[in-house]
């Protein structure tokens, strides 16, 4: 396999770490912050006693531990699971859905089921849970570790995700996080408590963020129910727009951020360049190698970053271009850039749909 830019990064970064708080870690930490290897450290955070212990069974890092333990906004606050575990408003949509019909089918054999099985339908509610009476602040939680950096923070709790987020409201840029994955929501009301996208958005970039990528899964209702993208019951192929993964990061070359920027050394640059590779924009981390350069190429080799990112964007090519050919094609208005003319083939819908199967970018990423 060939070298990703994300490992140059890790390769690149010496004894500094990529840190990263996972709340609501249920699969494990996504696999592709894995490339940082014994330079990652991370605490993953999950309401499922079970499945945190399956995953520390199988941690061979050190350095990466989970918490199972609900989080709340506060420790003297418990987590009410009465009404379900989800907000009312969010708990009525979702018995609208497809999706929970077939779970009110396959009830009986979920609660047989293991617990890899429970989570792969989003039941974790039917796991072993951790005690909802004693719920962790994340915030806190990483005080008491000695955690006073953090990259990247990725919050999933099917629940109060937005008053989790508002209690770091005050710790931003004291952690100096540099990325933040949030699970959204596309059905709400007006209200500016409500976990939906707009409160969400509006947050993130009061706080200094800005939207890099946006993930919209759609879900059918049970009246007349599309099929499922997955081999198990969640978004469908047509149906609204329900949830979806909204990804947000640190602009520093945008005029509106420029005191994000000034503050941004080499180490926080280079992993950002390594956060937008990851997350499938490697056209933002050529740009960050391109206007950061003085400061970057006394850690990275930027010629060669440049490469593995011309390369991540020809996923058609076999033999991809250097960057430099690459631009130059571009320079050329290649028709390369563009789809040929009138209906696209069959081979070529097969193929991409094939790709789309074999490499989904979901978990959520």
């Amino acid at each position: 396999m060939a070298r990703s830019f994300p490992a140059l990064v890790a390769d690149a970064l010496g004894t500094e770490r990529f840190s990263l708080l996972d709340i609501g870690c249920s699969g494990g930490i996504d696999p592709v912050w894995r490339v940082f290897g014994p330079r990652l450290r991370a605490i993953g955070v999950d309401a499922s006693e079970t499945e945190c212990r399956r995953l520390a069974s199988l941690e061979k890092n050190p350095d990466v531990s989970y918490v199972a333990a609900f989080v709340s906004s506060a420790a003297d606050k418990p987590i009410d699971l009465s009404a379900g575990p989800a907000a009312p408003l969010i708990m009525a949509m979702r018995d609208r859905m497809s999706f929970m019909r077939t779970r009110e089918i396959r009830e009986g054999r979920l609660k047989q089921a293991s617990t890899e099985e429970q989570l792969r339908h989003n039941a974790w509610e039917m796991t072993g849970l951790a005690d909802p009476a004693r719920p962790v602040v994340a915030t806190t939680l990483l005080a008491e570790r000695g955690w006073t950096d953090l990259d990247y923070l990725k919050i999933d709790v099917d629940g109060a995700d937005f008053d989790l987020l508002k209690t770091f409201e005050e710790k931003f840029d004291s952690l100096r996080v540099i990325a933040v994955q949030l699970e959204v929501n596309f059905v709400g009301t007006d209200s500016p408590d409500d976990h939906t996208f707009h409160n969400t958005d509006r947050f993130m970039r009061r706080h200094g963020f800005d939207l890099m990528r946006l993930d919209v899964r759609n879900f059918s209702s049970r009246a007349l129910p599309a099929r499922y993208v997955w081999p198990t019951p969640a978004e469908t192929v047509s149906g609204r727009p329900f949830q979806g993964e909204a990804y947000y990061a640190r602009d520093v070359l945008a005029a509106h951020r420029t005191a994000a920027g000034a503050a941004s050394d080499a180490g926080k640059l280079a992993k950002l360049a390594a956060v937008f590779s990851a997350w499938d924009i490697p056209d933002l981390a050529a740009e960050l190698l391109l206007g950061r350069r003085k400061t970057l190429e006394s850690l990275l080799d930027i010629e060669a970053g440049l490469d593995l990112l011309a390369a991540q964007t020809q996923t058609q090519r076999r033999r991809p271009l250097s960057y430099r050919d690459y631009m130059a094609t571009f320079e050329a208005d290649a028709p390369s850039f563009y789809r040929p003319e009138g209906p696209v083939p069959a081979w070529e819908r097969l193929k991409s749909a094939w790709r789309g199967y074999w490499h989904p970018r979901e978990k959520r990423l």
